[in-house]
């Protein structure tokens, strides 16, 4: 495929209207929308870890530049994943390099904006566990760009020559302002075959992580 599509990060850091494309902030979900979780277990004890949420996309913001219909061009798309250890918190998910466990990565679709609430979660203390939201906005961009970017190629040979028949449903840089860092330098990439990505099986997205 020969484009992708630039998420640019405006960095305000602040609030961003419900039901509106952001990265971070908290998700703004449909009502009785389950948030997505990864199983865990420590010396005898199990419990399910919420994944954390890294960005959710209003369809209508990407069609003009996504001319094959590849995404839907209306409703809600979300990302989680388990990427706490790389901005320098706690966190009891292994995240290998390579490719990840599928719990440890999820992707959502809501078709619709329309009645849209953002979740909430607190800590025990009574603070947001959710970043400070920011708005995000879209532009064209190569297929292969190196950039925080939905479709295309994986920037990193390593990852487009092992999945040759996979579409790149989310790329993520490292990010100075966040801490956000995967290992020495790398990218992590959620991935989909162009097979399943037709067919709209979001469950069958999967993490891949590769650092130098």
């Amino acid at each position: 495929m020969a484009y992708s599509i630039k998420l640019v990060l405006n960095g305000d850091g602040g609030k961003v209207d419900t039901g509106r494309s952001k990265w971070w902030g908290a998700p703004d979900l449909p009502a009785g929308q389950p948030y997505p979780v990864v199983p865990c277990s420590q010396d005898g004890d199990d419990w399910d870890e919420p994944l954390t949420f890294l960005c959710q996309i209003r369809c209508e913001d990407i069609a003009p530049m996504d001319p094959d219909n590849l995404l839907p061009h209306e409703g809600m798309l979300y990302f989680f994943a388990a990427v706490d250890y790389f901005l320098g918190l706690d966190s009891p998910v292994e995240t290998p390099m390579g490719e990840w466990n599928r719990q440890a990565v999820r992707v959502m679709y809501s078709p619709t904006c329309e009645g849209l609430e953002p979740y909430e979660m607190h800590y025990d203390n009574g603070e947001d566990v959710f970043f400070p939201a920011e708005a995000l906005s879209f532009e064209a961009c190569p297929a292969r760009d190196d950039s925080f970017k939905l479709l295309g190629k994986p920037f990193l040979d390593e990852i487009n020559e092992q999945y040759e028949n996979c579409i790149t449903l989310l790329q993520i840089d490292e990010n100075d302002d966040w801490n956000l860092r995967f290992y020495d330098c790398g990218m992590l990439c959620i991935l989909m075959s162009s097979e399943d990505l037709a067919a709209r099986r979001w469950s069958s997205a999967f993490g891949y992580l590769h650092s130098f």
